[in-house]
């Protein structure tokens, strides 16, 4: 029975932790009107320019990484990318929290990772992060989504469309809501080589 006198959460007492956002107020809204005019409004093959920036807030950036002009980063000094990584159109680093992608990862379109949460057990509704790990070589496909604390293991590739909401194994091709392993990722051998 639902007790109509229950406060389940009271938003005039939320209030965003000290440090939370790792920067000041005011280089967060910095950050927020470049990404709006130079980033998102730089040509599509001035990668360089996308990762200068990115590292001038904070973000580690390893060489040859291509994000398009589109990808949204809301703390970019709490984001890690290996090297030749790519970040496709729309993709959202929502990093409330770390969010950390190995090298040579596939992020194609439309990706959210998402490390917010709230504690919906308290009427104030704190907030939380959790943070997400990407290794190594995975491929992330369209419009999946990743859930705060979610490790991706080395290899892995999530299908399209589907939500991940607790850690997946190296090497497995996964996908669904929520994402389950459907088979081991192999390498196919080329056969077009001639000795």
């Amino acid at each position: 029975m639902v007790n109509r006198e229950q406060k389940y959460q009271d938003l005039s007492k939320f209030k965003v932790p000290q440090g939370f956002r790792g920067r000041s107020k005011f280089i967060v809204q910095i950050w927020w009107i470049t990404e709006k005019t130079l980033f998102a409004m730089s040509p599509q093959f001035f990668y360089g320019w996308r990762r200068f920036l990115l590292r001038a807030f904070g973000a580690k950036i390893g060489k040859n990484v291509l994000i398009r002009s589109s990808a949204k980063f809301t703390y970019p000094w709490k984001v890690t990318i290996g090297n030749d990584t790519w970040i496709g159109e729309e993709t959202i680093l929502y990093s409330l929290g770390d969010i950390n992608i190995g090298s040579n990862v596939a992020v194609a379109h439309g990706v959210y990772f998402n490390t917010g949460l709230h504690d919906y057990t308290k009427p104030n509704f704190p907030i939380l992060s959790d943070k997400i790990i990407i290794e190594d070589e995975c491929w992330i496909t369209n419009d999946v989504y990743i859930a705060p604390g979610v490790t991706i293991g080395k290899g892995a590739v999530i299908g399209a469309r589907s939500s991940v909401y607790k850690d997946i194994s190296s090497g497995w091709v996964c996908y669904g809501n929520p994402a389950k392993p459907v088979k081991q990722r192999v390498e196919k051998k080329n056969n077009n080589n001639r000795d």
